[in-house]
């Protein structure tokens, strides 16, 4: 049985944190929920770590139900949720219904996450009115990026922290079953954690949150080069998957691989008769 909003709202009432993860394929996805992970995002990042965007906005909503059904095949037991993209749900809250229930009925997900406080607050009603649990997200948020005029740290004066905490309650009121909060100071953080009721999970916003979410492609150091303030590699997998290749690339090079181990061959009396009828018609 997979895990539900419910679960996730006992977490915070029971203390117990939690971690999450992104994933946009069936084979990591079901690594990430071997390791005990309970809550994965098909996160609209996908944009950057895999199709080699410089941004998120390019995402569009094939490509998150695509990736999402992908997920959903390779997971038993997670909390599955889709990310709404770039001007999937901003014109109206009935496009924004529209846009979740592809994600739902197409992609298989069992709740979809979307940006923003008090603007999208109706929206979130809406959504949860009709049966669809929303996952929200305030602080950073990368779909608004050009407005924000880059990717820095958000809420960081008593007024826009007072609009983040207006943001948080808006949304728990509105019914989002947890919060997503990006790159927002941590005592802010905390303090957003203990004024609503639904569990907060934190990018970048300090170690008082109910959860943490982290880009699975930071995590394990698939990227060679620069890794976010906010990740800490657990893994150096580029450096890995780097050596490997040249090995493997060595070895076609040198004729070491493939070998009479990695190869099938044909039953001797097979050859031989192959080779006679070569011959017959030579």
């Amino acid at each position: 049985m997979r895990t539900t909003i419910s679960d996730v709202r006992s977490w915070k009432k029971s203390g117990t944190r939690f971690a999450t993860l992104t994933a946009y394929d069936a084979s990591m996805a079901a690594i990430v929920e071997a390791a005990g992970v309970r809550l994965i995002l098909v996160g609209d990042s996908l944009g950057m770590v895999f199709q080699g965007h410089d941004s998120t906005i390019p995402v569009t909503l094939d490509d998150i139900v695509y990736h999402t059904r992908a997920v959903v095949r390779g997971t038993k037991t997670a909390l599955v949720v889709s990310d709404l993209p770039f001007l999937t749900y901003h014109k109206s809250p009935e496009q924004a219904l529209d846009s979740a229930g592809r994600c739902i009925q197409e992609g298989g997900a069992q709740a979809v996450k979307l940006e923003g406080g008090r603007t999208v607050a109706a929206t979130v009603k809406r959504l949860t009115d009709a049966g669809i649990p929303v996952l929200g997200h305030i602080g950073l948020t990368p779909q608004s990026i050009h407005q924000l005029g880059g990717y820095g740290t958000q809420g960081k004066t008593a007024s826009q922290a007072k609009a983040l905490l207006d943001d948080a309650q808006s949304l728990n009121d509105a019914g989002a079953f947890a919060v997503v909060l990006e790159c927002v100071p941590s005592e802010l953080a905390a303090l957003l954690t203990h004024s609503i009721s639904i569990p907060t999970i934190g990018i970048g916003a300090g170690p008082d949150c109910d959860g943490q979410i982290q880009v699975i492609h930071d995590i394990l150091g698939l990227f060679a080069g620069f890794v976010p303030r906010h990740a800490k590699q657990y893994a150096t997998l580029a450096d890995t998957a780097r050596q490997a290749i040249e090995r493997y690339a060595a070895e076609v090079e040198g004729h070491a691989f493939p070998d009479g181990q990695h190869s099938v061959a044909m039953k001797p009396d097979a050859l031989e008769t192959l080779r006679e009828q070569i011959q017959d018609l030579e």
